[in-house]
């Protein structure tokens, strides 16, 4: 970690805790800023907050008091879930107080050159895949995982040295409280609607996203998807040396797919069928990951070596294994229906059944039934489970069934699916509906499995 005295003696809020904010808090703290913690949750049902209290911070829990402003802070460090429309982030916003979120900090005092990713769908899978490819090779450092992917990366940057690379998944809600922050290589692997709810319009989120490359150079590339139109008219107003994938076009001086090989410039570097995980989308992923990985020295067999081995992440296109001939695949993280199409994508219709739905947001789906035509099964859970079960009819779906949870739709998603089928968890839908978090759901999907398997085993 690098010295600094950005925050020496100077007085800094830290609005909501959860991992990130803790590790912001405890990092500030050791950077001899003082420190308040303001957070929603009660002190007595918050360990968090009283462990950061223990260490000699003050600490404020059960209400964010507008009045906490009145303490002359010279910065606030937030939680990226809270949106800027809090009263209290209102009123700093009036009094100048820059407001920036964990990443920030981090960065200052980083000695590893960083490598962000950011993205609608496919960040998570996208971070890891970059991860394994830099550190196939490495002899000098590693490349760790940070980020949105479940690692504050205020924790991270504290053992991390020149050495070594931080591997940043973020959010777009992380991009909205940087300033300085200055990847050496960033990734956007696409861009739809999404989170219209904290940004407001799909133009917020976009230029959220887009903070991303806002301090980078022609010394630093990156990475775009060329397949959207929208990000290659962006890529014209970035100051860094700019690289485009692409499973449509031939990128010259990127990467592509070309009669199922995917290709750096005129280098082959696999066949896309030789990917240890399914789907378009994860073609996409794997090419933004082998341009880091080129730009990064990694050579070409190692790269094929490790995308062979790659299985996926937990809850995205997740490969849980092969029982009794059937192949089983938890794709939980799948929360809207683009995310389920994609994962679709990479099956044969004809021996795929399908476990979809959850929280009903009012939409419907027939943009779905492009992707489940003429499946084998489809099981229906959750809120919309009548909607879904209306689009399987529509779109000739041979089995249509219905359960309560996921434990009843894995027994008769099991019940009929046959050898050489594959089961597939992939909602399109928000898990709150049942489950806390999609998380949740995709664990209950493998423990249903497994209560299975270990039935028929007997």
């Amino acid at each position: 970690m690098k010295a600094t005295a950005k925050y020496a003696n100077k007085k800094v809020l830290v609005l909501g805790l959860a991992r990130s904010g803790v590790a912001a808090a405890k990092l500030l703290h050791q950077l001899g800023a003082f420190v308040t913690v303001n957070d929603m949750k009660k002190l007595d049902e918050n360990p968090e907050a009283q462990e950061l209290l223990a260490s000699g911070m003050t600490v404020i829990t059960g209400s964010h008091p507008i009045d906490l402003l009145d303490d002359g802070f010279s910065l606030i460090v937030k939680n990226p879930g809270i949106p800027y429309t809090n009263p209290i982030l209102e009123k700093a916003i009036e009094k100048n107080i820059p407001i920036v979120t964990e990443v920030e900090v981090a960065y200052d005092v980083s000695e590893a050159n960083f490598i962000g990713i950011t993205g609608t769908n496919g960040k998570t899978t996208t971070t890891t895949m970059i991860a394994e490819l830099l550190n196939s090779q490495r002899k000098d450092g590693k490349a760790k995982l940070a980020g949105n992917i479940g690692f504050p990366t205020s924790d991270v940057v504290l053992e991390a040295t020149d050495k070594d690379s931080l591997v940043t998944e973020l959010s777009s809600f992380q991009l909205m409280g940087v300033e300085n922050f200055r990847p050496k290589i960033a990734v956007i692997t696409n861009l739809f609607e999404a989170h219209l709810d904290y940004h407001g319009s799909r133009e917020e989120y976009v230029k959220a996203k887009w903070n991303i490359q806002n301090n980078m150079t022609s010394e630093d590339y990156l990475i775009l998807n060329g397949n959207q139109d929208e990000l290659r008219k962006l890529a014209k107003t970035s100051k860094a040396h700019v690289i485009f994938f692409s499973t449509q076009e031939v990128e010259s001086q990127g990467a592509y797919l070309l009669d199922g090989t995917l290709y750096f410039k005129d280098e082959k570097i696999m066949e896309a069928s030789e990917l240890g995980v399914p789907g378009s989308h994860n073609v996409e992923n794997a090419l933004a990951a082998i341009l880091v990985a080129k730009l990064s020295g990694v050579s070409n067999e190692s790269i094929r070596e490790t995308l062979m081995r790659f299985s996926g992440v937990p809850h995205r296109t997740e490969y849980i294994g092969e029982f009794f001939e059937r192949k089983i695949y938890n794709d939980s993280k799948a929360t809207n229906i683009l995310a389920a199409e994609k994962a679709l994508s990479g099956f044969d219709n004809a021996r795929l059944v399908l476990i979809a739905g959850g929280l009903d947001r009012g939409n419907g789906f027939e943009e779905l039934i492009p992707s489940i035509l003429d499946l084998k099964g489809l099981v229906a859970i959750g809120e919309t489970s009548d909607k879904l079960v209306a689009a399987a009819k529509e779109a000739n779906v041979q089995t249509i069934k219905k359960a309560k949870d996921m434990n009843e739709a894995v027994e008769k998603a099991w019940g009929i699916s046959d050898e050489k089928d594959v089961i597939l968890l992939s909602p399109a839908c928000a898990s709150w509906d049942q489950y806390k978090n999609f998380e949740i759901r995709g664990e209950a999907f493998v423990d249903g499995i497994k209560q299975i398997v270990s039935r028929e085993d007997k």
